[in-house]
């Protein structure tokens, strides 16, 4: 440290290095949102990567505002390195850097608290990181006092040109459109629209899609494809994610996606028809056809593929659907096996296809031609992989009864039959964003009481599966008593799902 200008060193390199940085985080967070590394990796890694990119950025850039604060030459004092315009050295282009910390600060922080923001409000701050980039490169372009140096002209046109293709990249990516024959084809027909009950306004995530293609993909099984109205990317989504179809009757049907997650100009589900349909399924059978229009709601997802170096998929009829899509995922080189059962080989939806694209992954088990019953702890014995099991209650509970808790994932169809121990009283429900306050009777229904005041809650299944009616809990303790995840995951998030759960006490504020 006898160095004199040691502090203006430090300085300069964390400003260099903090550029590069956030460059590389930007380009990474387009290649995740343009899906274009999805083969090299699990996407939830990617993501890591990506949040570790910006923080570094943000811990060079303060470390880049502390040196200056210390260097002997500059001197720059703690006001005039953190408010614009409050020293004469550069007086733009350092309010242009300041203001770039605080665009930095701001993406860094709601990227930390990505799951308690609202959606539309995280993804229009995260955009302002091109912003950010524009600003840091300006304030490096005047204030850098190596600007006349030949390598550092030549770090400023590679970042700044990596930076400009990767922006050209996602403008180009998020406006390509299916063909429009393809449009034009799927809307021949009539059009039928939803009669749903819940006003539109309080589904910030529906669209109204096309149905382009309906076909059979086994007995009893239909595989639907669905357009977004006009043309356009849809948003990007996990593998586990479903979305809500409103049919023209106001039934709400919750369906897994089964595409690939990579393609974004269309949703893929599979549909069985039950044998005691409520009408959803008995409906799409009967009456759905290439030409209709749906709202669709979503994509929600409950069920992520978190990152592993193996997995074991369990999948029990109409469960193959969200596992088809957590495997169009995965990287070729990730380790990984697939147990599929059902009835028969003629009811098991994309069957076929699976066995021949990965014959020595996947392991079939069909009822009618086994003689012993499927041997569930056979499958998992042994192993160390993540589990994660999808198909009817009885499948999934056997499978939880020899996996260890931290290594099983599971979707569920049909709600666990879970009551409160607690006694039943009215409870007082705070609302904090729209400022009311109402009573809950002991025999009453939260959500339904959100509904009849007026507050915008989405409710579809209204079952506790789902996961559509999530609200954010200020104060209170709710009694949970959905199917959607695990209870202290719900805690830890601070969640609960209205439609079947309550809460200890008698009051509840929720941030609605």
């Amino acid at each position: 440290m006898n160095e004199p200008h040691i502090w203006w060193y430090i300085t300069r390199a964390s400003a260099l290095i903090a550029w590069a940085l956030m460059t590389l985080s930007v380009v990474w967070g387009i290649l995740l949102s343009t899906r274009v590394m999805r083969r090299i990796d699990n996407p939830a890694w990617l993501q890591d990567l990506h949040r570790y990119l910006g923080g570094m950025t943000l811990v060079m850039v303060a470390l880049h505002m502390v040196t200056l604060m210390l260097d002997g030459w500059l001197q720059f004092s703690l006001a005039e390195t953190l408010v614009p315009f409050a020293t004469d050295f550069k007086a733009l282009p350092v309010a242009l850097g300041i203001l770039a910390f605080y665009l930095l600060v701001a993406v860094q922080g709601s990227s930390l608290m990505m799951n308690r923001l609202p959606r539309r409000f995280w993804k229009g701050l995260h955009y302002s990181s091109y912003a950010a980039l524009v600003l840091v490169s300006m304030h490096a372009g005047w204030t850098g006092t190596d600007v006349s140096a030949w390598w550092y002209r030549v770090l400023a046109i590679v970042l700044i040109s990596v930076a400009t293709i990767s922006v050209i990249v996602r403008i180009i990516t998020s406006t390509r459109t299916p063909s429009r024959p393809a449009i034009a084809a799927a809307t021949k027909k009539p059009v039928v629209t939803s009669s749903a009950t819940t006003p539109v306004a309080t589904r910030p995530t529906s669209r109204t899609m096309v149905v382009a293609r309906v076909e059979p993909a086994a007995e009893g099984v239909l595989s639907i494809r669905l357009l977004p109205l006009g043309g356009g990317q849809l948003p990007v989504w996990q593998p586990g994610a479903h979305i809500t179809l409103h049919l023209p009757s106001g039934l709400e049907r919750q369906y897994s996606l089964c595409g690939d997650p990579a393609e974004r100009t269309h949703f893929d589900i599979a549909v069985l028809k039950t044998a005691n349909s409520e009408g959803g399924s008995e409906w799409i059978h009967s009456s759905m056809s290439p030409g209709m229009t749906l709202e669709v709601t979503g994509p929600l997802n409950h069920f992520e593929l978190e990152p592993a170096s193996e997995y074991l998929f369990i999948a029990g009829g109409i469960g193959i659907t969200p596992i088809k899509a957590m495997i169009e995922s995965l990287p070729e080189r990730r380790q990984w096996k697939l147990m599929y059962a059902g009835r028969s080989q003629a009811t098991m939806a994309f069957r076929d296809e699976l066995v021949e694209r990965y014959p020595e992954r996947v392991v079939t088990y069909a009822s009618d031609e086994a003689t012993q019953p499927l041997d569930i702890y056979a499958a998992v014995a042994g192993s160390t992989a993540q589990v994660y099991c999808c198909g009817p209650e009885s499948l999934m509970s056997a499978v939880a009864s020899f996996v260890p808790a931290e290594r099983m994932h599971c979707e569920r169809f049909v709600p666990l039959v879970r009551e409160s121990r607690a006694p039943a009283e009215d409870i007082t429900v705070n609302c904090r964003k729209s400022k009311k306050s109402f009573v809950v009777p002991a025999e009453g229904n939260i959500l339904e009481s959100l509904e009849q005041n007026g507050l915008p809650v989405l409710g579809s299944c209204r079952k506790g599966v789902c996961g559509s009616c999530e609200v954010r809990v200020v104060e209170g303790h709710p009694v949970h008593l959905d199917s959607v995840m695990d209870d202290a995951e719900k805690e830890k998030l601070r969640i609960m799902y209205p439609c079947v759960s309550r809460a200890e006490g008698t009051q509840l504020t929720l941030d609605i």
